[in-house]
Formats: structure tokens, C-alpha cells, sequence
């Protein structure tokens, strides 16, 4: 792995990590809500990930990914009905989107409040705090998912606050099997 890809993934894990422990303690703001679907839903695709595969054992409700030859796995999921192409860290606490993706899935940039300071190898780091009203890998949706905006993320992180609402989430042999009830 290169060193800017390892030092990247050490950094927003640690910022995930550090926003599960601070984010509980943060009120939410009277009257918010979680952000609605883009206006404008023709947006474009970015790259498409791996085409994701039926488990061997014919499995309805679980999909299976292949990793890349650096063992990064990228999934395409519909976040508030938008396209968003996606690392999966399973060291990451938190869902986090870039600010264009959060921007693309119907959250005002301008409405964000960075409350949420970590601290990272790159030095102090802020995020801001929201919650995703969907989303939808395929047939598989996930309601309700807390995740984070930080400034200068590269890539959106597919992180544990929604890995573990699924049923199981499995690395194995350079595949990652999603399965969900």
C-alpha cells in the first residue's frame, strides 16, 4: 500500500473514530432534520465500483464486492437518492462525505455547522455532523445513518454507522460480502 493511501486511511479512520466519541455528546439542533433528496436528481455517475455478485451460496439479501489489487473495496450506493461512489473503511466510525457528495445528496454547505474537532496526524481537523435519511446499496437500504462532512475529504468513506446496521459484513479471500435481514 502507498504510504499517502495508508497515511490517508489512518487519518480518517482516527477522525471517524474520534467523531463516534464526541458526536453522542452533541445536540442536535431544535428543529433539524435530516437532509432531503436533491432537487436536481440528474447527476452524473462517478466511476462505477465492481460489478457486486450474489453469494455462492444464492443468498437474496447479500451482495459480494472484490477488492482491488491494493485491497481497497469501492462500492456505487444511492445516498438520499443520490449517486455516491464510496471507499469502504471498515476503521471509520462514521459515514463521511466529501463536501461535493454531501452537496449532490441535498445537505446545504452553507448550512453546515463543523462542530465536531478531531484531531489527526495532519493536525486539527473539523467535521460537521449530519444524518442521511438513506442509504441503498443495491436492493439493500439503510434508513437513518449518522455520518460526517469533514473539510478536505477526498473520497466518501463507507464506515460503520452503516456496516453495523447490517446483518454481517465479511472480509474474506478479497471479497467483502454484505448481508442484511
Amino acid at each position: 500500500m502507498k504510504d499517502w493511501a495508508l497515511r490517508q486511511l489512518l487519518i480518517w479512520g482516527s477522525l471517524a473514530l474520534l467523531a463516534a466519541i464526541i458526536l453522542p455528546r452533541v445536540a442536535p439542533h431544535p428543529g433539524s432534520h435530516p437532509a432531503s433528496p436533491p432537487s436536481n436528481p440528474a447527476i452524473a455517475l462517478p466511476a462505477p465500483a465492481p460489478v457486486a455478485a450474489q453469494p455462492q451460496d444464492g443468498s437474496p439479501n447479500a451482495q459480494v464486492f472484490p477488492a482491488d489489487a491494493q485491497g481497497h473495496v469501492y462500492i456505487d450506493a444511492l445516498v438520499n437518492g443520490a449517486p455516491v461512489h464510496f471507499l469502504v473503511d471498515t476503521g471509520a466510525t462514521l459515514v463521511s462525505l466529501t463536501l461535493a457528495d454531501a452537496r449532490a445528496v441535498g445537505i446545504d454547505p452553507d448550512a453546515l455547522a463543523y462542530t465536531v474537532r478531531t484531531s489527526t496526524a495532519n493536525g486539527i481537523s473539523e467535521g460537521a455532523p449530519v444524518m442521511l435519511h438513506e442509504v441503498r446499496i443495491g436492493q439493500m437500504p439503510v434508513y437513518d445513518v449518522r455520518a460526517l462532512v469533514p473539510r478536505n475529504l477526498g473520497i466518501s468513506l463507507l464506515g460503520q454507522s452503516f456496516l453495523t446496521r447490517l446483518r454481517s459484513y465479511d472480509m474474506q479471500n478479497g471479497e467483502l460480502t454484505l448481508e442484511w435481514n
